[in-house]
């Protein structure tokens, strides 16, 4: 069909289809985050901010598990469960037959993800000066993979999709790393007897796998009684989400992938219900009375700066001289200026990073809503950065959407 015969699209439609395409692609997990963030320092700072705070904070009438005794307890150490079961999902999925099988390829996401996290902490460290601000150098060393991909879907197709998968993959395994960071550093106290039971409930559910129990259920009834397991332990209760998602067959024995079903089932749950809720928890913080030091202490600050500064300098410096050296081959049909651009979104560090914060200073409530103030800045100015990078600098042509967002397909 001709240019000048094809159909258009009324006026009205043609104006709102960036708007629709913006929440059906990509961008839609990472922009429910921004209005929940939003939403979250809204009520904080409004006339219903002491409904908000006892709605999380406030002990709860009755409770199964005591140790869970109020709604912010039962979200971040129960429902982010669920986050971190589908992260799992989807590493095992990735290392076995994803873009993490081939040793290769996954050479240069896993030193890029390593940078990404030693140099943002190290420049936390010399920015925070350590001493009482020691305990939060994980804080900006997480990427969130939805903030990040969101930013990407509003760009179209400009960045090419070796940067993408680029993007995913190091953030992927950002997230084994900073699962490895929860266990190991933010582990107070270990109670054994409750340890060695988790371990036995871990080991059932490997031999389950060992066996190929092909029914989904008995590895649900297994996973809620490794995560109550390990909730007493001392170890956070969200690692019992990875672990059971390790045990989750990847084929059954008629052939199909329980893993993928699993996965597919709930990353729509995870993305679009349990991080929101957990961002509008975790997100709020009440400025008034915090006075200026809130936004000039060295905590906010020294985790902006490794957000900000840190991701970027570590991951790009690193994927620089891997390229150079030899030992892994920048993205495909990717500019430098590109991967620059990829590099500081990196420093989107909500959903982890805010969990993280939680952990560090469970005992001094001021530094917790002093991180939040630095998570937020600094993943704002990683989006804002980001975005104008690779908008300015990418030399992929955008396509055109049609009216309903889509790409028009090729003949």
């Amino acid at each position: 069909m001709s240019e000048t015969n094809a159909p258009t699209a009324p006026p009205l439609r043609r104006i709102f289809a960036p708007v629709r395409a913006l929440f059906v692609s990509d961008a839609s997990a990472g922009v429910l985050l921004i209005i929940v963030a939003a939403a979250a320092m809204l009520a904080a700072n409004s006339p219903f901010a002491y409904e908000y705070k006892q709605l999380f904070y406030g002990e709860l009438a009755w409770t199964p598990i005591p140790k869970l005794y109020d709604l912010h307890l039962w979200i971040n150490d129960g429902l982010m469960a669920i986050f971190f079961f589908v992260v799992g999902l989807e590493v095992k999925r990735e290392v076995l037959c994803g873009s993490l099988a081939d040793p290769a390829a996954r050479r240069l996401p896993m030193v890029a993800a390593a940078a990404g996290m030693l140099v943002p902490a190290a420049v936390y460290m010399a920015v925070s000066g350590g001493g009482e601000y020691t305990n939060g150098w994980a804080i900006p060393a997480a990427t969130d993979i939805a903030f990040a991909m969101g930013v990407l879907g509003l760009l179209g197709n400009r960045v090419p999709a070796s940067l993408r998968l680029f993007l995913l993959t190091v953030a992927i395994v950002d997230d084994i790393g900073a699962v490895l960071v929860i266990a190991i550093f933010y582990t107070p106290t270990i109670k054994m007897v409750w340890l060695l039971v988790s371990a036995v409930v871990f080991g059932l559910m490997l031999a389950m796998n060992r066996l190929k129990v092909g029914t989904l259920w008995p590895y649900i009834l297994m996973s809620a009684v490794l995560w109550y397991c390990v909730l007493n332990t001392g170890v956070h209760a969200t690692i019992a989400g990875v672990l059971a998602a390790l045990t989750i067959p990847l084929q059954r024995p008629d052939g199909n992938s329980m893993l993928e079903k699993l996965e597919h089932g709930l990353a729509p749950w995870s993305a679009y219900l349990v991080v929101p809720v957990f961002g509008f928890a975790n997100a709020g913080v009440a400025l008034g009375g915090m006075g200026i030091e809130a936004f000039t202490d060295p905590l906010p600050i020294a985790i902006a700066a490794g957000l900000v500064i840190g991701k970027q300098l570590g991951i790009f410096s690193i994927v620089f001289v891997s390229d150079k050296i030899g030992f892994a081959p920048r993205p495909a049909n990717a500019t430098w200026m590109e991967i620059w651009g990829i590099s500081i979104l990196c420093g989107i560090g909500f959903t982890m990073s805010l969990f993280i914060g939680g952990l560090a200073f469970p005992q001094q409530p001021l530094f917790v809503e002093e991180a939040k103030i630095g998570i937020l800045t600094g993943s704002a100015i990683s989006a804002i950065l980001g975005f104008i990078v690779l908008r300015l600098t990418t030399t992929h042509p955008e396509a055109e959407c049609d009216d309903r967002g889509e790409q028009p397909s090729q003949a």
